[in-house]
């Protein structure tokens, strides 16, 4: 369904719908302007599957990741976070295109942790030489795009850095973030034209701010790596606010606001996905900038709300219900998927033979909130319990 200029338009919905795919893939490069709300890894196999259906995909990302290679550099250089930015860009780039593959196990690579500070700098010092064989087997013009901007990251890089456990890839988008005048998007517009990725990848805000979450028992938690539960012990009371902060240390609430420029690819969006993911720190994060519920809401374009199909060490309590309830108020609209300038969710998209969402699903809830369930095949045999890339993006592309 759709409604531009007061006029509503049905279809029958069909998912997959095998017609609208076939004329997706034979011109992906005019297929539909879908707009991912994300970060982290969740989204990766469904993009890689994304591309062969359309080049047109928006993802806005994440940029408060504070654990591993990431905190160090942010603590270096007073930053947003890279790594995710860096990971969908891979997971989007075309690897038919020569050097990509090249390029992908590049960004990939971490230099070892259990080497010596002499040892890593040498190393790294290979890699902008050219040296490398890893750097080596990149074609020109990319390999001295790359080299480059590993010149520039060394050249900035503090005495006291420490390289164990980087990833290269981080790294050389450091490197252009600090020769571009600490702009985020002209580094990432260059990769993107040059390892061919197949949309357009942003950072819902270009600044150096954290997560802040309050728990139930009253605790705050400050650090996107506080609560993933990875290097940190699990959290031991759900999560009930989050939020915004300046720094690791203390609570100092900030707020940021998302860029024309961001609100305009929102409005252009022809589908708006809040896909599978870490719940608190890759979905709703990406929703905490002021100004992206209203330009939501504003869009009459279906949204779509993909929950996980297996445990979340983030989630301890509730089920889809409770999780698009916090989707909704995130966006402003505590009251239901309803706002006076429009909607902010319209729709959820269920594994219709899978019983075993965490938490369950509560239809009754999720009718009662306005919200249609639409069922369709997502996982295969070897996908399960995590939905399958090609039939998630075959089920989102079949909602345009």
């Amino acid at each position: 369904m759709s409604d531009k200029g007061g006029l509503t338009i049905t279809r029958p919905l069909r998912v997959p719908d095998p017609v609208r795919l076939a004329r997706y893939a034979r011109v992906p490069e005019l297929g539909p302007n879908v707009l991912f709300f994300s970060g982290g890894s969740g989204p990766g196999p469904m993009c890689r599957e994304l591309i062969n259906y359309t080049h047109n995909s928006v993802h806005l990302i994440t940029p408060f990741d504070s654990g591993g290679s990431s905190a160090v550099l942010r603590r270096a250089f007073a930053m947003p976070a890279v790594g995710d930015l860096r990971n969908r860009m891979m997971a989007l780039s075309d690897m038919s295109v020569r050097g990509n593959a090249e390029v992908r196990r590049l960004f990939a690579y971490r230099l070892p942790l259990d080497a010596d500070a002499g040892e890593l700098v040498e190393r790294l010092d290979a890699m902008t030489a050219g040296g490398d064989p890893l750097v080596a087997a990149i074609p020109d013009p990319l390999r001295k795009i790359i080299r480059n901007h590993l010149n520039y990251f060394l050249m900035a890089m503090p005495s006291d850095f420490n390289l164990a456990g980087a990833s290269i890839g981080n790294l050389v988008l450091v490197g252009g973030y600090l020769n571009n005048g600490r702009h985020l998007d002209p580094v990432i517009f260059l990769f993107s034209k040059l390892a061919e990725v197949r949309g357009v990848v942003r950072p819902v805000v270009n600044q150096d701010l954290h997560l802040a979450a309050r728990l139930a028992d009253g605790r705050l938690v400050l650090g996107q790596h506080r609560l993933t539960g990875r290097s940190e012990p699990p959290l031991g009371s759900p999560i009930v606010e989050l939020g915004l902060n300046q720094g690791l240390d203390c609570e100092r609430p900030a707020t940021a606001e998302i860029r024309p420029k961001v609100k305009h690819l929102i409005a252009e969006a022809e589908l708006i996905c809040y896909p599978v993911g870490s719940f608190y720190t890759s979905l709703l994060a990406s929703l905490l900038p002021g100004g992206i519920g209203q330009a939501v809401a504003a869009n009459t374009c279906p949204k779509v709300f993909v929950p996980g199909t297996a445990p979340d060490s983030e989630v301890l309590a509730g089920g889809v219900a409770q999780r698009a309830a916090e989707l909704m108020a995130a966006l402003g609209g505590q009251d239901g998927p309803m706002r006076p300038e429009g909607r902010v969710l319209d729709y959820v998209l269920l594994d219709g033979g899978w019983s075993d969402y965490p938490g369950g699903l509560g239809r009754r809830a999720l009718e009662e909130m306005g919200l249609r369930i639409i069922e369709a095949d997502l996982m295969t045999p070897d996908s399960a319990p995590l939905t399958d890339g090609r039939l998630l993006a075959e089920a989102l592309l079949s909602l345009v």
